[in-house]
């Protein structure tokens, strides 16, 4: 999953970013309120985690234009973190339509937590559990376990397994994958998917049936399906 981190101090923004990759989520960062809005109006993210107190354009005007904005990008999920802890801070963030509030200082344990949660939330009903095969993914724990044993992967192989274990059954595009797994800032061609896609197949080799196997559909994208349904007609999909 993307997400969006909006912080102007360069230490704790570095710290956050290097944490929530380490929790296998793709981080894109602005340092500025502007930036953040322009890559708002741009781009999609399942979480923006927003200071307050930013250059060139406020954190809360930020978050109003976001929600005034409409379409599916109005409601992605916003966690402020800010040292403007008080109640009134707090009430305004909330009642411009913030999800969550964090006053700094804090934990990273319960910056983790509520980012988990309100991650999961914007998922609403779908399951938290995702089965392909023999392979696993908890949303809570955001682990992956394959014939019944934890799965090791990179930060990128995650993510790419990810987005295509969420849509088990649908064919999901190359660029679709190439904004999952990379930031604007990264210096990567959309062909350094198919790297990714090499790695985890890899990783995803065992014998029979309920093998995980990710076939590649030509002008399409990939589709990950247990072994037993190679052949099965794909559905659509790359959203």
């Amino acid at each position: 999953m993307r997400i969006l981190l909006v912080e102007d101090h360069t230490e704790l923004q570095h710290w956050l970013a290097k944490a929530l990759r380490d929790a296998h989520l793709t981080v894109e960062c602005a340092d500025n309120g502007a930036d953040a809005d322009a890559l708002l109006h741009t781009q999609d993210y399942a979480l923006v985690i927003l200071d307050l107190t930013l250059p060139r354009m406020d954190g809360l005007d930020v978050l109003k234009r976001l929600r005034a904005r409409g379409g599916a990008r109005a409601k992605t999920p916003v966690l402020i973190l800010t040292a403007r802890g008080g109640l009134e801070d707090r009430v305004q963030g909330l009642n411009l339509g913030a999800d969550d509030y964090l006053a700094k200082p804090f934990e990273l344990a319960e910056l983790e937590a509520r980012v988990k949660a309100l991650l999961r939330r914007s998922v609403g009903n779908e399951a938290l559990v995702h089965n392909c095969g023999a392979l696993s993914f908890d949303t809570v724990t955001r682990m992956f376990s394959y014939a019944g044993n934890p799965l090791a992967l990179t930060p990128r192989e995650h993510a790419v397994l990810e987005t295509l274990i969420t849509r088990s059954g649908r064919a999901v595009s190359k660029e679709k994958l190439f904004d999952e797994v990379f930031s604007l800032g990264d210096d990567a061609g959309i062909d350094a998917i198919d790297l990714y896609i090499h790695r985890v197949r890899k990783k995803l080799d065992i014998p029979g049936p309920d093998a995980a196997v990710i076939t590649t559909l030509r002008g399409i994208g990939y589709l990950l399906q247990p072994r037993s349904a190679v052949g099965a007609p794909a559905t659509p999909g790359g959203a």
